[in-house]
């Protein structure tokens, strides 16, 4: 960690350079003596993939970045804040503290929390980062996080884990081939403590990971503006009854959520026949068809299911506490009929219909329209459909 760069002149260099190409900043001659351009550049594309993803890291001074991989992989503020709060009890220890976004929204809910990091350089990132920002109970520790907490006769009331999926694995992972070892680990970590809370991408199958773990109390499903953000696996010590499976959306300050236990999953729902001008067509938000519970998210929220492989549901009023879009029919089409069309506007949606995205805007001459739809689908007769919608809600 190169302290100059955190001199006034400098950080004033930085901000003033944030919407510079960094190749051409990398490239330049360094206007500071002992800071390299390659250093300038680092901090500025790591500066500015920041505003959205850490608003609070970017608006305030002295901050240190690391590499822009660190930003692309760390949690975001809006999740992080989230997740602080299955902390339990006053002390939690993170043994993948990385950037130390976390680290920091659960020392603002525990009374006293580590951070520990293997890499060296970015542990003290992280705890010059903390100082700047007033986290004042957060203790750094440089090394293996699992072998600390091994070797450390301390207990803590949660420990927090964000395993990395090793570089040679392919698209589908389990556990085991993340770093570190969680699964083979998970005995020794309930023995220091009566929760573990361990962080993993989306992409991981519910199912599998359930084969690889066990206590776990609850799997949360964590979206921000209908993209899947992570899953959070609750471990409590001695758990033995049913997982309880929650999908939660976070949107502009609005969070919403939709909970069952895995034995609930399966319902019997009602299918639509037919639909019509002036009904409402609501699509699930991304975690909730994450959780797999396709039927039962239609009879919770009293709706009617368009098809069988058709993740979308119909009926004639609006609930705005549904986590999701709504849309509101305002035309039924058959695709002659949409052959007929002149000047086709809308933003197309296909779902369960045999064509993609792209062919069905080119093929009906199909304009953007951010504000009007046009929906590719299948209802339950087995009759593909076109919808025209407006939308009432995004989230």
């Amino acid at each position: 960690m190169n302290d100059k760069l955190l001199a006034k002149a400098v950080q004033d260099y930085i901000n003033a350079n944030l919407n510079t190409d960094i190749n051409q900043i990398a490239l330049a001659k360094s206007p500071f003596e002992g800071i390299t351009p390659a250093e300038l550049a680092t901090q500025i594309g790591a500066k500015k993939k920041s505003e959205k993803k850490l608003p609070t890291w970017f608006r305030t001074k002295n901050i240190y970045y690391p590499p822009v991989l660190s930003i692309e992989q760390t949690s975001s503020e809006v999740t992080a804040r989230y997740k602080s709060k299955l902390a339990k009890g006053n002390t939690l220890i993170d043994i993948t503290g990385g950037f130390g976004i976390d680290t920091y929204y659960f020392a603002q809910k525990v009374k006293k929390v580590i951070h520990c990091e293997i890499n060296p350089e970015l542990s003290a990132i992280a705890k010059n980062n903390a100082q700047v920002l007033g986290a004042k109970n957060i203790e750094f520790k440089v090394g293996d996080g699992i072998a600390y907490i091994q070797n450390n006769s301390s207990l803590f009331d949660t420990i927090y884990v964000d395993p990395a999926r090793r570089a040679e694995k392919g698209k589908v992972f389990m556990l085991r081939d993340c770093t570190p070892d969680v699964v083979t680990n998970l005995e020794a970590l309930l023995k220091k403590s009566s929760r573990v809370i361990i962080k993993t991408a989306p992409l991981l199958d519910i199912s599998a990971g359930l084969a690889e773990l066990n206590q776990v109390s609850e799997i949360q499903i964590i979206s921000v503006k209908n993209e899947c953000k992570e899953l959070l696996w609750i471990i409590d010590k001695g758990f033995d009854k049913d997982t309880k499976i929650t999908a939660v959306t976070l949107n502009n300050e609005v969070e919403k959520d939709f909970s069952f236990y895995r034995s609930e999953a399966n319902g019997t729902i009602q299918f639509a026949e037919s639909l019509h001008v002036g009904g409402y067509l609501y699509e699930p938000d991304a975690a909730l068809l994450k959780s797999g519970a396709f039927n039962l998210i239609g009879l919770t929220y009293e709706l009617i299911k368009l098809h069988t492989q058709t993740q979308l549901f119909t009926a004639d009023f609006i609930k705005t506490d549904f986590p999701g879009r709504i849309f509101k029919i305002e035309a039924i089409l058959s695709t002659g009929e949409l052959k007929k069309e002149q000047n086709l506007r809308g933003n197309v949606i296909v779902r369960n219909y045999p064509a993609k995205p792209e062919d069905l805007v080119k093929k009906y001459k199909i304009k953007a329209d951010q504000e009007q739809f046009l929906i590719f689908t299948r209802i339950a007769s087995g009759e593909n459909v076109i919808l025209k919608a407006s939308i009432i809600q995004y989230y």
